[in-house]
């Protein structure tokens, strides 16, 4: 039956790895609002041992967030972190030993032959059921290990997590975050030790798993200096952004495919048990953990990261782009236009992605887009076609008849994007919600205190009466 909701405010620290916010979620009689407080940059910085993130810069930022969250609702009851996957820090005696890897760093990709000379690819996939990404967490401790640097480490602990630590003082594995890092077990959820022990990854740096709705405790002494006083305390949400954000799909019914669209798009459906069969492996999806122990079952496409990067190397020459005009100009391009395989990882590295695409289609002898416009739309019309066969694997493969596709996150506002994308599938589109990862950050700790009740259904439920969206049909 549907949930009931009570008066309360929570804060979700939502953390992409292009920018950053923090949420204040209200919750009243029946409805969620959400109120944003914070937002901020965040980018890579490339020093000359490689690509890592301004984590301390990040947690800052966070903090001072948090600090106008408090200010605006003093009664604040509780903190919930997600952010990007993969990516850790390596401690010793609480201490952080470098700035984390960006996962875009190409040190990842001479671990992963290191890797499956020790276990085969198909082996590996039987054992986690992740789809193979050259910088999975288990390939970058693997590149750790072979620098020497996990002899100086006693945990390491992916972003969320470290976050939490620095606010807390508690050290713990958020599970649906864990579950992309390639170490834990599809089949039961655990660390999978025996695994570490063949790749040479000391079991003893992964920390206890938690699941989502887990209360980690309140704020340490050196937390409260920068965020104020508060009762807040940190609670375990489903800290892979995507895993929240599945929780917001606005939809009760079985038979719906998702798009967490952003600077990645992750395609796919919710099962209750992984899918780890041969034919899933060579069509590359991925088994990752759920709020409240479902499977998300989805392919890593690109995303609008194609179109950013874009942007951000038309702004270098110093002309500001206005990404609403340069949309615009795209949808006024007609006839077709030529198409690439946005899963392609030559697309992967920052920089130089006009060049990139083109190249691209040199290399097949193929015609390149020739104006802006029409690159936008080729970016579009290719991610559509992704969209469109992944999802018709995901149902192959998993037995779930699809008949409608929700697009949510960034991606949502996209009108051309979404019409392109009911085009490619022949399936109705329902775009929205665009905060989809806040309001799933947010059900979450809500549901852990009190303040709403019951399942999965009846949070989206409560997700499809608070926020709008827009229909798309083919």
């Amino acid at each position: 039956m549907a949930s009931g909701t009570s008066v309360g405010t929570v804060a979700a620290v939502d953390l992409g790895a292009t920018s950053g916010r923090v949420i204040l979620g209200h919750l009243d009689d029946g409805a969620l609002r959400l109120e944003e407080v914070a937002r901020f940059a965040n980018a890579p910085v490339r020093t000359p041992d490689g690509l890592h993130w301004s984590i301390t810069e990040l947690y800052r930022d966070v903090v001072e967030g948090l600090a106008e969250g408090v200010r605006r609702s003093p009664g604040l009851l509780s903190i919930g972190i997600d952010s990007w996957a993969v990516d850790y820090a390596l401690l010793r005696d609480g201490r952080m030993l470098g700035e984390p890897y960006s996962y875009r760093d190409d040190r990842n990709l001479a671990a992963v032959d290191v890797v499956h000379d020790r276990v085969p690819a198909s082996e590996l996939y039987a054992r986690n059921g992740l789809q193979h990404l050259p910088f999975n967490t288990l390939f970058q401790l693997t590149a750790d290990r072979l620098a020497g640097s996990l002899d100086r480490a006693d945990s390491f602990l992916l972003i969320p997590d470290l976050l939490a630590f620095w606010l807390t003082g508690r050290q713990v594995a958020e599970r649906t975050n864990a579950s992309t890092t390639g170490l834990v077990e599809v089949s039961t959820g655990r660390w999978d030790t025996a695994l570490m022990e063949r790749l040479d990854i000391p079991a003893h740096l992964a920390r206890a798993l938690v699941d989502p709705g887990t209360v980690l405790g309140p704020l340490l002494p050196s937390a409260l200096r920068g965020t104020g006083k508060t009762d807040a305390v940190v609670t375990a949400v489903g800290s892979h952004d995507t895993a929240s954000a599945v929780v917001a799909v606005p939809s009760t019914d079985r038979d719906v495919a998702y798009i967490s669209c952003g600077t990645w798009s992750l395609v796919g459906v919710e099962l209750d048990r992984p899918v780890v069969s041969e034919a899933s492996r060579l069509a590359g999806f991925t088994n990752e953990g759920g709020v409240d122990g479902c499977v998300r079952y989805l392919h890593n496409v690109m995303g609008l990261w194609l179109l950013s990067e874009s942007v951000r190397e038309w702004e270098k020459s110093g002309e500001r782009i206005e990404l609403a005009e340069l949309l615009a100009a795209a949808e006024q391009v007609t006839g077709e236009v030529p198409v690439f395989d946005a899963d392609d990882p030559v697309f992967l590295a920052p920089g130089g992605m006009p060049e990139r695409i083109a190249a691209w289609f040199a290399e097949r002898g193929m015609r390149a887009p020739a104006s802006r416009a029409e690159l936008v739309r080729s970016i579009l019309v290719s991610l559509a076609e992704a969209y469109a066969v992944n999802i018709r694997r995901a149902s192959e493969l998993s037995g779930v008849e699809v008949r409608t596709v929700h697009l949510v996150g960034g991606g949502s506002q996209n009108a051309l994007l979404c019409r392109l994308t009911a085009e490619a599938t022949g399936l109705p589109v329902v775009a929205g919600p665009v905060e989809a990862t806040a309001i799933g950050n947010v059900l979450v700790q809500a549901r852990a205190h009190g303040l709403v009740t019951g399942s999965l259904e009846d949070l989206r439920a409560l997700v499809a009466r608070s926020f709008p969206v827009t229909r798309y049909e083919p």
